[in-house]
């Protein structure tokens, strides 16, 4: 239980741990674990100087111990003071929302859930750190593409058909001109007095004649 002497949220230090072997004692050392009485809060100062001699002051780090995030949260402190609304494990979190589940497990267990408590200075000041909380976690951020405002469709982009007399289907074109049965881009570039002849009849709509000789009825073509 969280809320029992032995239910710290992480181990002990080693400096803790050798304190206690040499039969040191002291609020330097080790802080006893305080019940919850009222609310409990520490500045951000406070939680800072924690996570420095906790993780080095590192609050997206994951050694693989078993331990999270800058204060060290073990999985099950972590969703006992409610972090797994954040993010999945502390280190997931951002700083703002990792001191917010520490305010709740410091209520729930009192400074002496840190083996770094008495080095942070931490107590149950009553200070509200007032940390944002509402950013997404990050194993769950991830960058949107920028969308682009939208442009009007490019000839190009024009997918309309026709069938050919094979049944095949080719694109149509949105060109002001449309083939009939008999065309060819030499006559149409003739009757039309293109300038540049069928060459630039065939330049102008490349993007839906595939070749110069092969053009089909209902086909629109551009002639400028």
């Amino acid at each position: 239980m969280l809320l029992s002497s032995k239910g710290k949220h992480r181990r002990p230090s080693k400096a803790v741990r050798i304190a206690t072997l040499a039969g040191v004692t002291g609020a330097a050392v080790a802080v006893p674990l305080m019940g919850a009485t009222g609310a409990s809060a520490a500045s951000v100062e406070t939680w800072d100087a924690v996570a420095q001699c906790e993780s080095g002051g590192n609050w997206s780090i994951n050694t693989g111990n078993g331990y999270y995030g800058g204060l060290q949260f073990s999985a099950s402190s972590w969703a006992a003071a409610g972090g797994t609304q954040y993010a999945a494990r502390a280190d997931l979190a951002t700083k703002g929302q990792q001191i917010a589940a520490a305010e709740k497990l410091l209520d729930l267990q009192g400074p002496g859930a840190w083996a770094c408590a008495g080095a942070g200075g931490l107590t149950n000041d009553g200070v509200d750190p007032g940390v944002d909380t509402g950013s997404a976690p990050k194993a769950e951020t991830k960058a949107q593409p920028e969308r682009k405002a939208e442009q009007p469709a490019s000839r190009s982009e024009k997918r309309e058909t026709v069938t050919t007399p094979t049944g095949q289907k080719v694109e149509k074109g949105d060109g002001e001109y449309k083939v009939k049965a008999g065309d060819t881009l030499s006559k149409i570039a003739e009757a039309k007095k293109v300038k540049g002849g069928w060459q630039k009849l065939f330049k102008l709509n490349d993007d839906i004649v595939q070749k110069a000789d092969l053009i089909f009825p209902g086909q629109q073509l551009h002639l400028k």
